[in-house]
């Protein structure tokens, strides 16, 4: 689950027709009335549920650990001490699981489409696949752009270059560009501008130097870019390599860190097109527009990180040139290094296993089929929604969005930090969320994308520019609410602030998530807090910025806002304390959005759960009652084991918490408190005064 900023993805984090809650007019006492309304889920289910009797896999505790001691342990001990990573992941769970199933179902397809010999996706799927006609090519389809790079004489020659390589998802500059809603006016597409060109995944594994893991990650960086070099023909590999870490250390000294990265209003600063050539003049940014955004106005435009930009614009433009052309022939060569000779793809591989542990490279079908995926989404999503998303679960799933929804309306009214008026504002906001379930109404039809027999290369250079054009072509157009972020087969969900959606593609809609079939306290847990998460973004640290138009917009009252913040730093403080590695700490800061969706989402889901309830207590099965089973429900669905150093390189840019620390955001409940019993001798006990409320 994550979050979608208006213009830039943010976070880990997910048409039918979609519902939109519209009712700005509505008052008080009729939002009031609207809460009593509480849908049950089916009382009578079609069938057997997935997972165990009732939903969760009870063999997979471990009930030799007190839930007080450690609820991640007690619900998934079993499981997580019998289960092994594969050897081509970086972490295993549930998504992973679910993922695995979506690859399948959708290779299935893939495979059907195959006898079509006119198939896009058929000749797309085969060409990549296809290695031995990839390795007969050698290098010879990347030789016009390393070739184009070669020619490369002056820093001016250098912008024209990128603005053509960057259409072709080429980068390696200090910048990068994009097209996407305007946070201030979320009615238009706006060009931003951001910081770029360091290769590594945080500029901590450039700047730490005592980190033993970021210094064996560096040199693996070097090893790598030395080997890529040479294969090209390149002379004095090892050298240009050294040169191009110092060069990207120097970027990362100006570079902002993560959690100022993740600030919406530190990061929007609309700005006139005169202004960005004053900011960084040694650039000719006449001609990159011209060349990569043609017959489009820039006039205005978001400098997302404008000091950052200007150090790192006069930085280049100091720069032996070899270094910027070893730094874009380098990203050419890792960015299709799949549709590249295996040797070329194997080094690549082997840099990324130093970086996550993930000892084997995937099985060429997968990646076909994810490269097929990405690149043909709504050719595959169509047909997989169609065969693997049954009408009865869209409708249970809405049941679900309807009830949680209603929670998150009482929380609001009944909160004791905030003014009326700040209270009202929430309510319009809550009331006119659009909310996506399973696929979209309307698909992308791919027109002008064309797929060739036996070119892997060129298939994913055509993908790219007709992403590239996608993208710029929407300037000056309307806004496109129909278009979705994630593909029906993908296994998570997002809310984005400037649409005012929150999205749940098909395939998390599946135990132990969502089973129509399943318990209602599991689901609740499950798929439930999931909900709460997605509607909490909206009023997250950064998600409560923006307005109920999707506008970053401040619609608090001082007061209130502070006493907002307050609760955020509490938890902030919290997530502080947890150590993953010796010396090595979740970062509260960082992670603060998609806590506060955790902890926010799973507190609505089980208000949501309690009024389905109508008053009467749950039965007890399994010798679990309703409550126990709601929160075992949320616990499972985080089961996930990692990789040592994917877990690691997550504590530095992954904005969600370890799965463990996910699951311990119990214990600022009060109902997971009394459906265990545990007390001040058990080790996650929080005094009352220290569990932190948000919503």
């Amino acid at each position: 689950m994550t979050r979608f900023l208006p213009v830039l993805l943010a976070g880990t984090a997910l048409s039918a027709c979609a519902t939109t809650y519209d009712s700005a007019t509505a008052t008080t006492a009729e939002i009031e009335t609207e809460n009593e309304v509480v849908e049950q889920l089916s009382d009578d289910p079609a069938g057997q549920a997935e997972l165990g009797n009732y939903g969760f896999d009870i063999a997979g505790m471990d009930s030799s650990v007190d839930a007080g001691d450690d609820f991640y342990a007690y619900a998934n001990g079993v499981w997580a001490a019998n289960t092994e990573i594969p050897d081509d992941k970086t972490n295993y769970g549930m998504f992973t699981a679910l993922s695995d199933l979506s690859e399948e179902r959708t290779q299935g397809i893939i495979d059907e489409m195959i006898a079509d010999p006119s198939s896009r996706v058929g000749i797309a799927y085969r060409a990549y696949v296809d290695t031995d006609t990839i390795d007969a090519k050698g290098l010879a389809p990347i030789q016009p752009i390393l070739d184009k790079i070669d020619a490369i004489e002056s820093f001016d020659d250098y912008a024209r270059v990128m603005a053509e390589l960057d259409i072709i998802g080429i980068g390696g500059k200090p910048f990068g560009v994009f097209v996407g809603q305007d946070r201030g006016n979320s009615e238009r597409y706006l060009t931003s501008v951001y910081q770029s060109g360091t290769s590594l995944p945080d500029r901590d594994y450039y700047l730490d130097l005592e980190n033993e893991r970021f210094a064996k990650v560096r040199e693996a960086l070097v090893d790598t870019g030395a080997k890529l070099l040479t294969m090209i023909g390149e002379d004095n590999a090892r050298a240009r390599a050294e040169a191009m870490l110092a060069f990207e250390t120097e970027l990362a000294k100006i570079h902002w860190d993560r959690n100022k990265l993740s600030d919406s209003e530190a990061t929007y600063n609309l700005s006139s097109f005169a202004e960005l050539k004053a900011l960084a003049p040694e650039f000719d940014w006449d001609t990159y527009v011209a060349v990569n955004m043609p017959g489009k106005s820039v006039d205005e435009l978001n400098i997302g990180t404008p000091d950052s930009i200007a150090a790192g614009v006069k930085l280049a433009a100091e720069a032996d040139l070899q270094v910027l052309k070893d730094k874009a022939r380098l990203s050419a060569i890792t960015g299709y290094s799949s549709v590249l000779p295996t040797e070329v793809d194997d080094t690549v591989f082997a840099f990324q296993s130093v970086l996550t542990g993930q000892p084997s490279q995937r099985e060429r079908w997968k990646r076909g089929v994810s490269f097929v995926s990405g690149n043909l989404r709504d050719d595959l999503g169509k047909v997989y929604a169609e065969r693997y998303f049954p009408a009865e679960t869209k409708a249970e799933m809405q049941k679900l969005v309807d009830n949680v929804v209603v929670a998150m309306r009482d929380r609001i009214l009944t909160a004791d930090w905030m003014a009326e008026p700040t209270k009202a504002q929430a309510i319009d906001k809550l009331n006119r969320f659009t909310v996506k379930i399973g696929y979209p109404d309307k698909w992308m039809d791919y027109d002008g994308l064309t797929m060739v027999e036996g070119d892997a290369f060129g298939n994913a250079v055509r993908a790219n520019e007709w992403g590239h054009w996608d993208s710029v072509n929407r300037l000056g157009g309307p806004i496109q609410r129909w278009r979705w972020g994630m593909a029906p087969m993908t296994v998570n969900a997002y809310a984005n602030f400037g649409m005012m959606e929150i999205v749940f593609p098909a395939s998390i809609l599946q135990a132990p998530f969502f089973d129509p079939n399943a318990d209602a306290a599991y689901n609740y847990g499950g798929i439930g807090a999931v909900i709460g998460h997605e509607i909490s973004h909206h009023f997250d640290d950064q998600g409560a910025k923006y307005d109920s138009n999707g506008n970053l917009n401040n619609w608090w009252t001082e007061e209130d806002y502070a006493n907002f913040e307050a609760r955020g730093k509490a938890l902030i403080e919290q997530y502080n304390t947890y150590e993953i590695f010796p010396g090595e700490y979740v970062d509260g800061e960082f992670t603060l959005g998609e806590n506060i969706g955790d902890l926010a989402g799973l507190s609505i889901a089980y208000d949501a759960y309690r009024a389905s309830l109508g008053g009467e207590e749950a039965p007890v099965l399994d010798g679990l009652t309703g409550d126990q089973r709601f929160f075992l429900g949320w616990a499972q669905v985080w089961r996930r084991n990692y990789r040592d150093e994917e877990l690691k390189n997550r504590l530095k840019t992954d904005s969600h918490s370890p799965s463990i620390q996910r699951t311990w955001v119990v214990r600022n409940m009060d109902a997971w408190y009394d459906a265990f019993s545990v007390d001040a001798d058990d080790a996650m006990y929080l005094p009352p005064e220290e569990r932190v409320t948000v919503w």
